[in-house]
């Protein structure tokens, strides 16, 4: 009987769909590009996404965060040390997870997005978007021939992904532009008019340092509204912190750390408020939470 029951589990597992990799409906036709992104499906769909930040290189702390409901994840390698290895360890732990793995990268340049795509990210989030040809370059060494000239490589993604993935990549990898100053303001319209940009996000504390001005200032409010009202005209994503998630037209959002999130859990568990208050659609300073 035990080889028999053997065989049997072999056969079972045969039919078992790898982890983290999506499956192609049985009646998709051929040549229809497979989409694993999920974060891509749903913006597609009409609804909002909301990505938990990650700066810690722990690898069980991004695995709590990947499973605690975010839709992805935004893995913040501008303002923190983190390097793409101890990423790629981190996205490799949890693999299967439902977040899917967002990084800002430092700069636009080949190499960041080269070994942020390689380690598998699916998003890719450009910070200081202040000229067309950042967005440009960012796009091309994001996607492979012919929409652009990413190298093909090493690399942990078909093992995340799939081995399809070089097939697929170009359809399920998103690129998500950063407003953060008058200047980039000023050059929203044709960002966001860009093939290949997925998101335009309205940075809202680097849009205060950078004009003097605070949330809710009139002058503030309408670069914010010029952001919206140019990427909503090109069918884009429209992005901001998760405190604007009631603002009309915003549906991706950047949202706490872990150090905020272990911070209001713990408040919680003492039996006090998990927030520290603040004005209620005003989204908070980054880099004056407290430690």
């Amino acid at each position: 009987m035990l080889p028999c029951r053997i065989a049997f589990l072999v056969a079972a597992l045969l039919f078992l769909p790898e982890r983290g990799i999506a499956q192609t409906p049985v009646n998709a036709p051929a040549s229809a590009p497979r989409i694993f992104n999920t974060v891509k499906l749903k913006l597609q769909q009409g609804k909002q996404v909301v990505g938990g930040t990650v700066s810690s290189s722990d690898p069980d702390i991004y695995c709590t965060m990947a499973g605690a409901g975010f839709d992805f994840l935004w893995i913040e390698m501008q303002h923190s040390p983190l390097s793409y290895q101890e990423v790629a360890r981190m996205i490799w732990a949890c693999r299967g997870a439902t977040a899917i793995p967002f990084i800002r990268v430092p700069d636009a340049t080949e190499g960041d997005i080269q070994k942020a795509v390689d380690i598998g990210a699916l998003g890719i989030i450009i910070p200081m978007v202040e000229s067309v040809e950042k967005v440009k370059a960012a796009i091309k060494f994001a996607k492979y021939p012919p929409l652009g000239a990413r190298s093909q490589g090493g690399g942990q993604y078909g093992s995340l992904w799939g081995s399809d993935y070089r097939r697929n990549a170009n359809d399920n990898i998103m690129i998500v532009a950063m407003i953060e100053s008058p200047a980039g303001v000023a050059i929203v319209e044709q960002i966001a008019a860009l093939p290949g940009v997925d998101a335009v996000f309205a940075a809202s504390t680097d849009l205060s340092s950078f004009s003097g001005l605070r949330q809710g200032d009139p002058q503030y409010e309408a670069m914010v509204t010029k952001v919206h009202d140019l990427t909503l005209k090109s069918g884009k994503g429209l992005g901001g912190p998760l405190a604007w998630k009631n603002r009309p037209g915003f549906n991706f959002f950047q949202g706490p750390g872990e150090s905020s999130l272990i911070r209001s859990g713990a408040r919680a568990a003492l039996g006090g408020s998990p927030s520290e208050g603040g004005q209620k659609g005003v989204a908070p300073l980054e880099g004056t939470e407290k430690k």
